[in-house]
């Protein structure tokens, strides 16, 4: 695989884009509309454009060297997580949307209510959508540990920042943080290639005396 030295940086920027999104969100009583709420989208939509090139970069560490049981099993991975990046990546736009067009929070709710009212929208962007874009991390973390290629405490770190957002959105910040321990380094790790077995010499018996 070979990674140009943005793919890299994406492996932490998007953590860290999702730890400041939370940061701001603290501070946003209201929750929108407004400056905060604004600028908290803008580093949520940007953190999830950077996993973009995370899941394609787990994808080709997973594939590498591997039969087609595993090829097909990290192209699922990172279609999974690629279709649930869409539906985060839709769901934030329409919050920035509407906080733009709205003077206040009843406002942004009319505006709500509408885009859901239409078939499909709430399942797909708000329900069943983004979980997927967890789903495809996991898959993809979970096979490349499983292939000895990162540790398996990676995987952990990332279910115990989707369990921390899951209990409550407060907690983004401390699953940016877990994001971000289990993500930053991967980028140059994985970019290495497998090194190859250590070739060993034949036994050459005992030495004859001459």
């Amino acid at each position: 695989m070979s990674n140009t030295p943005w793919r890299r940086t994406a492996f932490t920027a998007g953590p860290l884009c999702m730890t400041a999104y939370g940061l701001i969100r603290l501070t946003d009583g209201e929750h929108g509309p407004g400056l905060a709420w604004s600028l908290g989208h803008l580093a949520f939509l940007t953190g999830v454009l950077c996993f973009v090139p995370v899941l394609l970069g787990m994808r080709r560490a997973a594939v590498r060297g591997r039969g087609p049981a595993g090829r097909g099993f990290a192209a699922a991975g990172a279609v999974i997580g690629l279709l649930g990046a869409a539906a985060v990546v839709a769901q934030a736009a329409i919050d920035l949307v509407a906080g733009f067009l709205s003077e206040d929070r009843e406002a942004m709710r009319e505006i709500f209510e509408r885009v859901k009212s239409h078939a499909g929208v709430e399942p797909v962007v708000y329900g069943v959508g983004p979980l997927l874009f967890y789903v495809g991390l996991l898959l993809l973390m979970a096979q490349l540990a499983a292939l000895r290629r990162i540790a398996a405490w990676r995987p952990a770190a990332v279910v115990a920042g989707i369990v921390a957002t899951g209990i409550s959105l407060d907690l983004l910040p401390l699953a940016g943080l877990l994001f971000l321990v289990a993500f930053a380094p991967l980028g140059r790790r994985l970019d290495r290639p497998d090194r190859p077995p250590v070739p060993v010499s034949p036994d050459p018996g005992p030495l004859r005396a001459r």
